[in-house]
């Protein structure tokens, strides 16, 4: 029998270039992981503390498909006061990790053929959850240039009729820019003008290097804006799954509630206990977190500058963008792995924008980061000089040693 059906719109599922490599990378018990968006660092231990004593007294069954009152309490408050927007609990719905909400919101908001915008350099899963929907993911230019922050009127000049919803990521997956507040006006703007839904992609809103993160959320007048958010990045739950969206319509809330329902019945009881004791206990560990990946941030630069690699200074997140001077990325970051044992995303499964560029996450340890660094650069060092000087030995090229 034919899997899947020709007709459906999971045939047409692109498979993302970070997880090709990641599996790849796991196969190799040498390599050093810069292709994954994970943070060196376990939850906090009050965070484990609460759940492993909430799994000892079995509050581990099911929860309501919108997820717990008493997170949605919790969630709410802290974005009326971290977004200077009055939220409610009713306006919140946990979800089983922030893509779970975005690919649920774009299966309730996107009929079959509609279409929808995205960054470019854009996170592929964005456009796998847009495909598995019906929908029509098309892109809107972010480029290196501009430190890879869009222009509002080039993204109105993509819209078409068929547009009915405009994805924002600030701070960016994959580039690590933060959107000025000019800027998210006028993408706001944009999406009054052509009366488009925003999903904005805040799961690195705590993590910035001295830019102030500002939320479409925040400058919202009428309930268009629908925001995603993870304890995944913030906090080191990335494997408990859960996120929370804040959707100001209550019909879209209730939709939510019956498409999570139908596929993960509801968010994980003890990921939400994680979310709980993370939002309401001590936040040190997140500020620690910060000024570890500005540092790494900060080196990491330094020392692609002095190896002559151009690169994008990020402004938040933990991701930096690294020119490699490669036309095929994915060639490149497969030789990287075989040859070097480093592990990086391609530039190729962001789009266009990325192109001849690979993402190195800031978020592996220090040394790991410095040494991949050292390694890649060793890399373009390498084809460098392969292309200078052409062939040699007789028609074979120079096999460059891998770095110890």
């Amino acid at each position: 029998m034919p899997f899947p059906a020709a007709s459906s719109p999971a045939a047409r599922v692109p498979r993302s270039g970070i997880r090709t490599l990641m599996e790849l990378a796991l196969a190799d018990p040498r390599a050093i992981h810069l292709e994954i968006g994970e943070p060196d660092s376990g939850p906090a231990p009050h965070v484990v503390d609460a759940v492993a004593a909430a799994a000892r007294t079995g509050r581990t069954g099911y929860t309501s498909s919108l997820g717990s009152l008493d997170l949605r309490e919790v969630v709410a408050a802290r974005v009326s006061r971290t977004h200077a927007r009055a939220t409610r609990p009713d306006e919140v719905v946990v979800t089983h990790g922030a893509m779970h909400g975005l690919a649920m919101t774009m299966s309730a908001l996107l009929a079959p053929g509609d279409e929808v915008l995205l960054p470019d350099p854009v996170f592929p899963n964005w456009q796998m959850a847009a495909i598995a929907a019906g929908a029509v993911p098309r892109t809107y230019a972010a480029r290196a240039s501009a430190g890879f922050v869009p222009d509002p009127e080039e993204v109105a000049a993509s819209v078409t009729p068929r547009t009915r919803a405009l994805v924002v990521c600030s701070p960016n997956n994959p580039t690590g820019a933060v959107y000025p507040a000019h800027v998210v006006a006028g993408l706001l703007e944009v999406a009054r003008r052509h009366d488009l839904w925003v999903l904005s992609d805040e799961c690195y809103a705590s993590i910035t290097f001295g830019a102030p993160h500002v939320s479409p959320l925040t400058l919202d007048t009428d309930g268009r804006v629908l925001a995603f958010f993870s304890a995944s990045k913030t906090y080191a739950l990335t494997g408990w799954r859960t996120g929370w969206a804040v959707v100001p319509s209550p019909e879209v809330v209730e939709t939510l509630g019956q498409l999570a329902e139908a596929t993960v019945a509801c968010p994980s009881a003890p990921g939400q206990l994680a979310a709980l004791a993370a939002l309401t206990g001590p936040q040190d560990d997140v500020a620690q977190a910060v000024a570890r990946y500005r540092e790494r941030r900060d080196l990491a630069c330094a020392r692609l500058a002095r190896r002559g690699l151009r690169h994008v200074v990020p402004q938040g997140a933990f991701y930096l963008m690294v020119d490699v001077e490669a036309q095929d990325t994915d060639a490149f970051a497969r030789r990287l792995l075989e040859r070097r044992h480093v592990a990086v995303a391609p530039g190729s499964t962001f789009g266009a924008q990325a192109r001849g560029m690979v993402r190195v996450s800031l978020a592996a340890p220090r040394d790991d980061l410095l040494e991949g660094l050292a390694r890649l650069a060793d890399e373009v060092a390498g084809r460098r000089d392969e292309q200078a000087g052409g062939l040699v030995g007789g028609g074979r090229t120079v096999d460059v040693a891998a770095s110890a």
